[in-house]
């Protein structure tokens, strides 16, 4: 039996209503970050930063309001509230990894003091998945759930220079590798000698390339295979992480992470 024109119009009617609820479903989800990324945005900057018009804009945030992600200020300004944070601590939870490293994490955090972050590489960037702050005054750092670019961080270059020839070349084919700092590495050929030494030495070095004044050290994290999408880093001001200290950091971040890597199988990768 065949499709008479009413069927057809029906058929398309859904296919189109499909369509829009995915397109508007998108921008919804783009108003979110976009407030993740600013403290509290009006109904006007958000259709300015979206490209859409403000009615558009005002119906995307009123919708958010009532689900109880966003909340309006005296100025009318809109901003995230802690249920996004509830949603993204949920999945946090999930990473069973954080259980079994966070013993290590602290280990690490009482002998130097500095902050302590375990990252997971999604592909594209690093994102914190837990981490140990200094008791210092001075520190800086990034919190539970930031993300960074994995090719100038020490967590990033860890990971990256033990990825598969096909991944790397992958990970390398869609990244733009943009200058934060006039150290950051942008040319593609030196950031692949850079993961070859990484390689051989077995931790990576964020040498204030992601931000002025800051140092990190980093060591991947690995299961049975040899594969890693984690890793460990030690991270502070650069006044405080000179050459022989960062050496030390060196030693101690191999063997915690080898010590931690033992305790690991597939079910964490």
């Amino acid at each position: 039996m065949g499709f008479n024109d009413q069927d057809r119009k029906q058929s398309v009617t859904k296919s189109e209503g499909k369509y829009f609820f995915i397109r508007s479903f998108a921008k919804g989800m783009r108003v979110l970050e976009l407030l993740s990324d600013n403290e509290a945005l009006t109904v006007t900057q958000v259709a300015k930063l979206m490209e859409i018009n403000r009615a558009s804009s005002h119906r995307f945030l009123s919708t958010l309001r009532e689900l109880g992600y966003v909340e309006k200020d005296d100025s009318s300004r809109y901003y995230l509230t802690p249920k996004v944070i509830e949603l993204g601590m949920k999945v946090l939870d999930r990473f069973e990894i954080r259980k079994i490293a966070h013993p290590f994490l602290q280990e690490v955090a009482a002998k130097f003091n500095e902050t302590i972050n375990l990252g997971y590489f999604n592909g594209e960037e690093v994102l914190t998945i837990d981490k140990i702050d200094s008791t210092e005054i001075l520190r800086m750092d990034t919190g539970i759930g930031g993300r960074e670019p994995a090719y100038c961080t020490s967590l990033g270059k860890a990971i990256l220079a033990f990825l598969s020839d096909t991944l790397l070349e992958a990970y390398l084919q869609a990244v733009e590798l943009t200058p934060f700092t006039p150290n950051t590495v942008i040319a593609k050929d030196k950031l692949k000698e850079e993961l070859m030494h990484i390689k051989e030495n077995g931790y990576a070095i964020d040498d204030e390339e992601l931000s002025v004044g800051l140092r990190c050290v980093g060591a991947p994290l690995f299961n049975h295979k040899g594969q890693t999408l984690y890793a460990i880093s030690i991270s502070g001001p650069s006044i405080r992480m000179g050459s022989k200290r960062m050496e030390e950091m060196q030693r101690e971040l191999k063997k915690i992470c080898n010590n931690l890597s033992g305790k690991m199988g597939d079910y964490y990768f």
